[in-house]
């Protein structure tokens, strides 16, 4: 039998910790997170519970002398990446792969420079509907994990072996031969859904049964479109609609991540929602007044937020 995997969890929020109790369970593989400070701290003494279940899974510090890795997941809020990416220099070797199912288009190249282009697979997760109260995680869809490299016509070794460890672990996944596709596909749900449910405060559920809250997604999500083109991304109009298969399997009272942020009164990711699109629409020349709004508006509500 082949030996053990190490995998690193860098992240312990909604997703990091689902997906972190997945592998636990399995008991296939080693698995770690990984946390400085405070939060190595929590993570060591306290734990993290999990759909009621309380999970003790082991944490390492960077101060740590290894082994290296042979799989990272990170799943971090965009504002936490840079910093904590210093956290894993003693593990990561020369085989060491990186997943990040982080939101937005950004993370894999912050990643890749720091720790090279070569370690890096594509990856987003759609469907998961995870959330967070301190070290407290429920989730009741575990969602599929989008991944591989950039074109996958044939699978490259290090995907078959990532494939293994999800199979391993029970966790779903697909593999499609244009993972760049897909990856833009995901950052135009992100900047539908989540920008619209932090402006209406409204869960899932409103968005699979409103036709208004439908039609302020799906607005914000067709500049996008008009992005994708100009940027060699064949997205379509039938995009938007396929989304509404995983949004409809969603639990109604589930909360996305940024309307999750904005009722804990925290940072949000606008900037790699909303943000992104203004910056993409300015260096494009395509108007993007949808995103431009919800942008603003996002940026009040932090703030005042941060007032209280």
């Amino acid at each position: 039998m082949d030996r053990k995997k190490l995998i690193i969890v860098l992240g312990a929020g909604g997703m990091g910790a689902a997906y972190a109790s997945r592998l636990y369970d399995s008991g296939n593989d080693e698995i770690a997170f990984i946390a400085s400070g405070e939060r190595y701290l929590r993570l060591k003494t306290g734990g993290v519970m999990i759909n009621g279940k309380h999970y003790q899974i082991p944490v390492l510090s960077p101060e740590d002398p290894g082994p290296s890795a042979d799989l990272v997941i990170v799943a971090l809020k965009h504002q936490h990446l840079q910093s904590a990416l210093p956290l894993l220099q003693n593990f990561v070797g020369e085989e060491t792969v990186f997943v990040s199912i982080m939101n937005g288009l950004d993370s894999e190249p912050m990643i890749a420079s720091v720790y090279g282009e070569e370690k890096i697979l594509y990856a987003t997760a759609v469907g998961i509907d995870a959330q967070r109260t301190e070290n407290v995680v429920n989730y009741s869809k575990g969602g599929t994990i989008f991944f591989g490299e950039a074109d996958n016509s044939l699978l490259s070794q290090r995907v078959k072996e990532v494939q293994a460890i999800f199979d391993r672990a029970g966790i779903p996944y697909q593999t499609p031969t244009d993972m760049v596709r897909i990856m833009w596909w995901k950052f135009m749900i992100n900047v539908g859904i989540n920008q619209a449910s932090a402006i209406l405060r409204a869960p899932y559920g409103v968005f699979q049964s409103s036709p208004h809250a439908q039609q302020i997604m799906e607005s914000a999500m067709r500049e996008v479109l008009l992005l994708a083109a100009p940027n060699g991304v064949n997205l379509v109009e039938a995009d938007i609609q396929d989304w509404y298969a995983f949004l409809n399997t969603l639990d109604p009272d589930g909360k996305t991540s940024m309307l999750q942020d904005i009722e804990a009164g925290r940072k949000t990711e606008v900037e790699i929602f909303g943000g992104k699109v203004l910056e993409m629409g300015k260096e494009t020349g395509i108007r993007t007044p949808v995103n431009e709004i919800l942008f603003h508006a996002i940026k009040v509500i932090e703030d005042q937020g941060k007032a209280r």
